[in-house]
This record gives structure tokens, C-alpha cells and sequence, in this order.
């Protein structure tokens, strides 16, 4: 399928050289305002992304995600969360960017530089489309914790576990993820002591060979109906504890990914949906520089 960013200027009340233009795409219901940014500088900062992220007030989305040219990737990526902070590492909006571009370049195959490092999607022969997501980070000084503790059992009740996958993730292991407050929870959690950095929170129970039932709480975006990296750092605590083998199918609140824990690192698959196209008025440009 071919995407085109077509925007009517008369229909926004603007002229064609104001204002920005945006796409709003989900990956399993985790959704994304996404900005092509390719031949110019950066645009967004953290006030904009703050406001558009806004859902009564701007856009609304879990994470932006900024294209840009590259010299060692096809094309750079910079993610935001929907409080203005920065995000290190976004699966399903890489996922989301690489239908984009290898949409309108007939490529099945894109690499992306990010925070993370480069990252390699591609599109399968079932039109769903996968991103290495990279290896995962085990060691708690990278992931990172405040003070060297087993990062499988951490010294905090409920006995998660910490996995780094470009962001830091708390993994609870449940007997049953729906009765889990996910919003009490990991509101609790994300500030915790023990993540410098605060950090993403998981909550999963195992429902079947090789099948997770996972619920999360993403840093600065509060509850989602996905998280790509956080079914990878589930996927790998899993793993690391015995319960699941590498190839790991998680249900999440939005949809089904798959991870495969591989040599090269862990790749994430799922569905990626174009939503729609719009254009930010030059008026609420004006606002937030």
C-alpha cells in the first residue's frame, strides 16, 4: 500500500507554506503521532511534543516519532513521550515508521538510527512488519538500577525483574494480568527508588505454551494498550527465568505481538495501522516553540 501525506490547506484555514504536517499511526493499538522531518532540522521540542500529546488539547498519542536523514541509517528516528520527555528506544513506532518508508520506497527492508542504536525492521511475507529491537540489557548499572541487585529478582515486593531494551523495564510475573490496577500500580512503580531513570512497567501471567498475557504502564505515557519494548523485556525475563522458551507470543490490551529472542537481538512483530493524516495550525505552532 502507498501513503501519501495529502493535506488541504483550505480545509485547516491555513496557507500551504504554515503549520506542520503529521501522521497518526498505531502498532497494535499503541499510538503514535509521527513527524517527516527528512531534508530539514528537528522540530520538535519538548513543549510541542507536550501539547500535541494532549488528547483533550492537541493530538494525543503514547509516543512521537521524529524522521530524519542519517548518515549511518537510512534514517534517524528521536522519540518522544506524551509528557514532553524523551524516549531512548520505541518498537511499535519503529515498526510504524518502517511501513511508512518502505511503503513509499517499494524497500522491504529499512535500517533506523536511534538512541538505542541501528536498528534493522523489515516486512515479512505476511505483510506484518518486524524490528530488531536489539540484544537486551541485563547488567544494573546499564539497565539501569541504583545499586548492583540479581536483576531477575529485585529486592522490591512481587519479586519483578529489570530488563534495559534502550528504556528501562520492571517486569511483574502474575497469576492473573487482568486483575492487576494497572494504573495504581504502575503509577507506584515508575518512580521507584531503585530506576534512576524511572521506568516502564509490565505486569504479565502465563497463559498457555510459549503465551503471555501482559498489561503495562509506560514511562511517561501512563497505561497503554502496547508497548514494543516492554513485550521484548518481558519476553526475555521470561526466557531468563524459565518459563518460556525464545520465541514468545504476548497478548497485550491493543493486540498480539511475537518476539523472537535471537542471536542478533530481539526481534518484535505485529500489525501497523495508518490512521490518518493532519496538519498542526501555524497558530498552535506559535505556542509552543
Amino acid at each position: 500500500m502507498h501513503y501519501e501525506m495529502r493535506i488541504s490547506p483550505a480545509m485547516t484555514g491555513t496557507d500551504d507554506t504554515a503549520g506542520l504536517a503529521f501522521m497518526k499511526m498505531h502498532g497494535a493499538g499503541n499510538d503514535f503521532v509521527i513527524i517527516d522531518s527528512r531534508g530539514r532540522d528537528a522540530v520538535t521540542s519538548a513543549p510541542l511534543a507536550a501539547a500535541m500529546g494532549d488528547r483533550h488539547l492537541g493530538v494525543g498519542f503514547d509516543q512521537l516519532a521524529e524522521i530524519l536523514e542519517d548518515a549511518t541509517g537510512d534514517y534517524r528516528l528521536e522519540f518522544w513521550n506524551a509528557d514532553g520527555s524523551r524516549a531512548g528506544a520505541c518498537g511499535n513506532a519503529s515498526r510504524c515508521v518502517a511501513d511508512f518508508v518502505m511503503s513509499r520506497n517499494g524497500r522491504s527492508n529499512v535500517t533506523f538510527t536511534t538512541e538505542r542504536g541501528l536498528l534493522a525492521a523489515c516486512r515479512r511475507a505476511d505483510g506484518l512488519v518486524s524490528v530488531n529491537m536489539g540484544p537486551p540489557v541485563c547488567d544494573w548499572a546499564a539497565i539501569p538500577l541504583a545499586e548492583p541487585v540479581d536483576h531477575l529478582h529485585l529486592p522490591i515486593e512481587g519479586d519483578p525483574a529489570a530488563v534495559g531494551m534502550g528504556n528501562p523495564h520492571c517486569v511483574f510475573f502474575v497469576p492473573d494480568a487482568e486483575a492487576v490496577d494497572v494504573p495504581c500500580r504502575g503509577a507506584a512503580m515508575e518512580h521507584n527508588p531503585l530506576f534512576p531513570q524511572a521506568t516502564n512497567v509490565e505486569f504479565a501471567a502465563l497463559t498457555g505454551h510459549d503465551r503471555l498475557r501482559m498489561r503495562v504502564w509506560e514511562r511517561g505515557a501512563g497505561v497503554t494498550l502496547a508497548c514494543g519494548s516492554g513485550a521484548c523485556a518481558t519476553a526475555v525475563a521470561a526466557h531468563q527465568r524459565g518459563l518460556t522458551g525464545r520465541q514468545v507470543t504476548l497478548v497485550l490490551d491493543g493486540g498480539t505481538l511475537e518476539i523472537d529472542w535471537r542471536d542478533d537481538g530481539v526481534w518484535m512483530t505485529g500489525p501497523t495501522m495508518h490512521v490518518f493524516d493532519g496538519w498542526l495550525s501555524a497558530e498552535f505552532l506559535a505556542r509552543y516553540p
